[in-house]
């Protein structure tokens, strides 16, 4: 099978890149202007184009990802099915739990919001295509290695390797989905290749609260992570994982179980970068 991979350099679209090539596909990565796609055939696409932690520095940029280039793509380019990559953010302020794929969305036109609605206007975008091949997968909080330092993990796993104090600011009971990079390649793949459905949660289904993740890390590094005092509480609701657990037999990694790997390369990876 032919793969088209948008994105394909980021933190999700080059795992995803060596996912794939793993399983014996064969794999394009456009040029950043996706001007070599004009006219071609390009089996499964996979859009994973987006800004995730400087959202809100970079609203423009934002818009431009997540919506700007899908019009010209959709209507200048042949392929065979079409997944775009979403976000569970979209269910912030969400009333019902669990989150569910069909669950009616708020937004608010704001800083935070605008990420938001730029995902879901792509969403719109997408869906609005007759074609049954068109699909959405909404990912929660993709952990792995080499993950940014500026994501919520990655900067309290730099903070460790670099001999930091973490420091979280945001309540302790503040939660946040976290799913394994693996299980998001594994997961995409047969989406994109057989998907019954329009829209996809992918997501451990697990809320770990930043109490808990504090726990964990400081049994893993012998580092004590400290909470702001007065901090607001912030949590999505709780992303309701039905549809890819009885569609793909899906069992998701659970983070804790992993974060001792994490913390381990991280301290690696600062060990090489101090040696150069």
């Amino acid at each position: 099978m032919k793969f088209t991979i948008f994105g394909g350099h980021g933190f999700v679209g080059s795992a995803l890149c060596d996912h794939l090539r793993r399983q014996g596909h064969e794999v394009f990565i456009p040029t950043r202007d996706a001007t070599d796609t004009i006219g071609c055939e390009l089996g499964h696409v996979i859009y994973a184009i987006g800004l995730t932690a400087d959202f809100r520095t970079r609203p423009i940029d934002t818009i431009n990802a997540h919506v700007c280039l899908l019009p010209r793509l959709l209507c200048s380019t042949l392929f065979d099915s079409w997944l775009y990559l979403s976000s569970t953010r979209v269910y912030a302020g969400l009333a019902a739990e669990p989150a569910r794929e069909d669950a009616p969305l708020m937004v608010v036109p704001n800083a935070d919001g605008i990420y938001n609605l730029s995902k879901l206007t792509g969403e719109a975008v997408c869906l609005s295509q007759i074609s049954r091949h068109m699909r959405i997968a909404r990912l929660a909080n993709v952990y792995g290695y080499n993950q940014a330092k500026e994501t919520f993990l990655g900067s309290l796993l730099d903070d460790i390797a670099n001999g930091r104090e973490p420091l979280i600011r945001e309540a302790p009971t503040s939660s946040k989905d976290y799913i394994s990079l693996e299980d998001v390649c594994w997961l995409l793949e047969r989406i994109a290749l057989g998907g019954k459905h329009r829209i996809y949660n992918v997501a451990s289904g697990v809320q770990v609260s930043h109490a808990e993740l504090a726990r964990v890390l400081g049994e893993k590094s012998s580092n004590v992570v400290t909470f702001t005092k007065g901090t607001s509480h912030r949590s999505l609701p709780q992303i309701d994982i039905t549809r890819i657990t009885s569609e793909f037999g899906f069992r998701p990694r659970r983070l804790s179980d992993e974060l001792g790997a994490l913390v381990a390369h991280s301290l690696t990876r600062h060990a090489k970068d101090t040696t150069l």
